[in-house]
């Protein structure tokens, strides 16, 4: 018998008729009954974040350097600007990606962006202050673990043998879930909307301390990561399940759960930097800020409500970094700058009302939201001029470094200016164990990264995460293992890994990976292995926006097979039909989350999971269908 756990939920702001309308053009019949009503007595969750209560503290709280250290990296600093030209020290602004998978192989691309052939000489041309990681068709830097450390190397070599001598950072977006650079051997876990329907802050904690010290053993010493956007808007697509959730205390206690993670260690050299984002919060926003300029509409208080919980948290956590968002707010702000550009929100309320004083990062200045307005040349003088001191992957790399330079030398921007930004970041080099550890032991990648206990943890995680919502046909869990079980719906690599994970299991396992927007061609042939089929796990992932998933969804509940919907990315997909008896979320569709919904599903864990976000009812978006906190457990 399923059992409905549930926790005091909050309102916030009307969710955009846009997800109803998408839910409602597929919809049949009438909406069955809230199930608000079914959780008038929440059970505890033991271990849990409860959110409902104040902010917890960082794990560990914040470690106080010793006054000698102090002395010596503040020496060090100060020899260092010393002895920088102007053009270094603009160039320890900068962050960019490179091409290719070794410092000193050349690669064509590096060519056509930045004049030179292999990675090691662009660090060396720009003197850069900084290099991220990527894994995908335009840049790539991955292909296994100890191919990363020797590119670090590679690149820390090429800094150290230039004009300053100062080491990099070197960093990649490991977030975990949907935006995971490095994949496996490396250790996968659950992203941010997983760990928050996991309400764990050790979880959290735990998950970012494995993925540290993975990251650090392959010469990267930051992630930017965690998101702190409070995802108060189920439209957002760009967010998303990237977010703990909707309640500003949930995700500001998983925020300082993750930056302690990420930094805090005997040995700095075991940890990597935070870099929190996005401020001032990119949670309430319907656009995409790689493709437009987004408009957040939220007064102060609303604000401080909402979206600065989560960063207040961060820095009494002691994050090294905090990135800004690429996001209009006119009611913060009224220039019509985005955030990335404005002094009122860099400086004005992060320096000045948060107090934050640590590294100030930009997002990608070749995203559309920052360069809406302004030309490629201007864009990094005026981020500075915000207030923001590390530049991120500019539009021309060449073009922006010169821009500053003449900026100074025109004196828009003065050298004192650059020096308070630069000393930061060396500041950051220096606390982070840059300076001391530039270097990785590359025989040692493979005794740290994806080890077992490492892999054991990321499971055990896992199945804390998993969030039962419908089981009104007492179908799980499955009491016997059935013959024969379709996996059908979206995701490519998504639905073999649950197909291969349920046939480990003995039964008889087919596919139908359809994608998210279905053909006519597909759909029929997925309704007719479903007939074959004793049971049928169907697979959604942006439901709401696609009525053709919709209607395989439908055609495989009326072939009169049992059928378990799974939300493998944003929940919401849950409410959105109310013929589907059973469902589940899982918020992420990695192989890691699928090898715990198999478990689920057999039974050998119980979901834990609760919904750490709002799910708004399909017809009336201003109900709340399944509130924060729910979800059922057996």
């Amino acid at each position: 018998m399923s059992t409905v756990r549930s926790s005091t939920h909050r309102r916030f702001p009307a969710v955009p008729a846009l997800l109803a309308a998408a839910c409602l053009a597929g919809t049949v019949g009438a909406a069955t009954p809230a199930v608000a009503a079914q959780t008038a007595n929440p059970e505890p969750h033991t271990g849990s974040l409860r959110s409902d209560g104040p902010v917890p503290a960082a794990p560990g709280g914040k470690a106080r350097p010793s006054p000698a250290r102090e002395a010596a990296m503040n020496g060090w600093v100060a020899a260092t600007l010393h002895r920088m030209s102007l053009p270094e020290k603009v160039g320890q602004l900068f962050v960019t990606y490179v091409h290719g998978f070794a410092a000193d192989t050349a690669d064509p691309a590096n060519q056509r962006e930045f004049g030179v052939d292999r990675p090691a000489q662009v660090v060396r041309r720009y003197h850069l202050g900084g290099v991220i990681y990527f894994h995908n068709s335009a840049v790539n830097n991955i292909a296994n673990p100890a191919q990363v450390a020797g590119l670090s190397n590679g690149l820390q070599r090429a800094a150290l043998a230039s004009g300053s001598g100062v080491p990099l950072i070197i960093g990649t977006d490991q977030e975990e879930g949907i935006v995971t650079r490095i994949g496996p051997p490396a250790t996968q876990f659950p992203g941010g909307m997983a760990l928050g329907a996991g309400r764990s802050p050790e979880d959290a904690t735990e998950a970012a301390r494995i993925t540290a010290a993975e990251l650090r053993a392959m010469g990267v010493n930051q992630n930017f990561a965690p998101d702190a956007d409070v995802n108060v808007n189920p439209a957002n697509p760009v967010i998303g399940v990237r977010s703990f959730g909707s309640d500003p205390n949930l995700v500001a206690g998983m925020v300082a759960a993750q930056v302690a993670g990420y930094q805090d260690g005997t040995d700095p050299a075991g940890t990597v930097s935070s870099a929190v984002k996005h401020f001032p919060g990119h949670g309430d926003t319907d656009t995409d800020s790689h493709t437009g300029l987004p408009m957040i509409n939220h007064d102060h208080d609303t604000w401080e409500r909402i979206d600065a919980p989560p960063f207040r948290a961060a820095i009494a956590a002691g994050t090294d970094t905090i990135m800004s968002a690429h996001i209009v707010t006119p009611k913060l702000d009224s220039s019509g700058e985005p955030a990335t550009l404005s002094p009122a929100v860099l400086t004005g309320l992060l320096r000045g009302e948060l107090g934050y004083q640590g590294v100030i990062i930009t997002d990608s200045l070749q995203m559309q939201g920052v360069r809406t307005k302004h030309p490629d040349a201007e864009i990094p003088v005026l981020a500075l001029l915000a207030g923001a001191d590390q530049l991120l992957m500019p539009a021309n790399l060449n073009v922006a470094i010169n821009s500053v330079v003449d900026a100074v030398h025109a004196g828009r921007l003065t050298e004192r200016r650059i020096d308070t930004s630069v000393a930061r970041i060396l500041r950051l080099k220096w606390r982070r164990g840059i300076v001391a550890h530039p270097l990785v032991d590359e025989n040692r990648v493979g005794a740290v990264v994806g080890t077992a206990d490492h892999l054991a943890a990321a499971a055990r995680i896992t199945d804390r995460t998993t969030t039962a919502v419908r089981n009104d046909a007492g179908l799980l869990p499955l009491r016997a293992a059935p013959h024969r079980v379709l996996v059908a719906g979206a995701g490519s690599v998504t639905v073999p890994a649950l197909a291969a994970r349920v046939a480990a299991r003995g039964p008889t396992t087919s596919t139908a990976v359809t994608g998210t927007a279905p053909s006519e061609q597909q759909i029929a042939a997925a309704v007719a292995a479903a007939r074959n089929a004793d049971l049928v796990v169907a697979l959604t992932n942006g439901l709401s926006g696609s009525a053709a998933q919709q209607d395989l969804l439908r055609r495989l509940v009326a072939t009169g097979r049992p059928v378990v919907a799974v939300a493998v990315q944003n929940p919401y997909d849950v409410a959105c039909i109310d013929t589907e008896p059973t469902w589940l979320a899982t918020y992420s569709p990695t192989a890691v989350a699928m090898a715990s919904l198999a478990r689920v599903l057999f039974g050998e864990v119980a979901p834990a999971g609760r919904l750490p976000v709002d799910v708004p009812d399909a017809g009336d978006p201003s109900r709340i269908r399944y509130p924060f906190g729910y979800g059922l457990t057996w």
